[in-house]
Order: structure tokens, then C-alpha cells, then sequence
């Protein structure tokens, strides 16, 4: 599962995305709100189609930063990574 990846701190300066099994994901700072944004492999963020993207917004806070953790390893165990075609 997905445990604490970097410092809340490194998200407030950049993006960073990642990747467990075949769910893609992608944490930005947005105003003070901390985006998630969970898509299906193979291809990156910018050439994934919107509508196979899911968003979620936090708390830029540890606590949003649990929480937002806690909501990829949840989405995860809901949803058939293994299938070519998604439907969200």
C-alpha cells in the first residue's frame, strides 16, 4: 500500500506523481488545498484523457496529507486496475 511518499513540504514547491501497480497518481499544491488525482496507466498525467481522471481536494495540512493517502490506498482496493477500460 501507499504509505507517507515525501515530505509535505516537497509538494508545496512541485508536483509530484507516482505510480502503485496500475493506478497513477498526481499531489499538487493548489492555492491551500492539496489536489489528488488518480488515472489508469500506461500513459502520463497530460496524455491521459480527462474523463478516466478522478480529482479530490484536502486540507494542505498533515492532516489533509493523511487523509489524501488514505483515499489512494482506499481507491485502489475499490477499482479494477487491471481492466483496459474504466469507467469512474
Amino acid at each position: 500500500m501507499i504509505d507517507k511518499i515525501l515530505p509535505l513540504q516537497f509538494i508545496a514547491k512541485s508536483p509530484f506523481y507516482g505510480s502503485y501497480k496500475k493506478m497513477r497518481y498526481r499531489l499538487i499544491r493548489q492555492e491551500e488545498k492539496l489536489n489528488v488525482c488518480i488515472y489508469p496507466e500506461p500513459f502520463g498525467f497530460e496524455a491521459t484523457p480527462d474523463d478516466k481522471k478522478q480529482f479530490f481536494d484536502f486540507a494542505f495540512s498533515e492532516e489533509g496529507y493523511e487523509e489524501a493517502l488514505a483515499l489512494l490506498n482506499r481507491k485502489y482496493k475499490e477499482i479494477d486496475w487491471e481492466k483496459e477500460e474504466l469507467s469512474f
